[in-house]
């Protein structure tokens, strides 16, 4: 296990246990009123449903991210807590298969050592390697059954609009504005990284700030929903 966790430079008190728990409350209030909605393909509230849950789930992950920098909360229990079951919730994610994976990327950046990245550069071969990295037999196995489950109970066209797809449609979310996009080509910076022009909107709607990726290499002690002020400060700096 790693423990080399860089912490931020100033306290993150309450405020990112107090996002992370947004976070996974939306995720669960959104899948509530979607899991009853009436799948009408004419009704773009479908649409909506669908690109907003993916959005949620995306953010799990993200949290789960945090969690992995210490930087969730200040107390590691509760810290490691909360980035455990935001991952078991994006599909059964293992967070401590995750934890030392993740921290090779940042040691490793863009190397054959970074489970992250793929040499060929082109997206759907890297991608297929990223899916392979993170996805195992057991996690589809814990889906298939609980899919099995819930159906019992509830609509199985809804399940799978809202429950499979959009953790599906997380994982292209992820890579592509989060792995792909930052670490394609050459990167002759000292964190082989590219970053996205400054656009706040922008940065959170496609990936929770993760378009900045040079700051995150460059700051990975700050927390996502601080990323953007990285970007001003380092903007400033030039």
């Amino acid at each position: 296990m790693v423990n080399n966790i860089k912490k931020t430079s100033y306290s993150i008190g309450n405020t990112g246990v107090i996002i992370a728990l947004s976070i996974i409350l939306f995720w669960f209030a959104s899948l509530y009123f979607l899991i009853s909605l009436d799948i009408l393909w004419s009704n773009p509230l479908v649409y909506l449903g669908i690109l907003i849950q993916t959005h949620l789930y995306t953010g799990l992950f993200i949290t789960a991210h945090d969690a992995m920098h210490g930087i969730v909360s200040e107390n590691k229990k509760l810290n490691h807590t909360i980035g455990w079951f935001s991952a078991l919730l994006f599909s059964y994610n293992f967070y401590w298969k995750l934890f030392p994976k993740h921290h090779e990327h940042h040691r490793f950046v863009a190397t054959d050592k970074d489970p992250d990245y793929h040499p060929s550069g082109k997206f759907f071969i890297w991608y297929l390697s990223f899916i392979r990295q993170y996805v195992s037999v057991w996690q589809i196995l814990l889906m298939a059954v609980t899919f099995n489950i819930l159906k019992l109970f509830l609509p199985t066209e809804n399940l799978v609009v809202f429950w499979m797809l959009p953790a599906v449609l997380s994982t292209l979310q992820l890579f592509y504005f989060g792995t792909y996009l930052p670490h394609m080509g050459e990167s002759d910076n000292k964190h082989h990284s590219n970053s996205q022009s400054k656009n706040h909107f922008w940065a959170f709607i496609s990936c929770y700030f993760f378009g900045y990726h040079y700051e995150h290499h460059d700051s990975p002690g700050t927390p996502w929903w601080r990323l953007w002020k990285i970007k001003e400060d380092l903007e400033q700096d030039i």
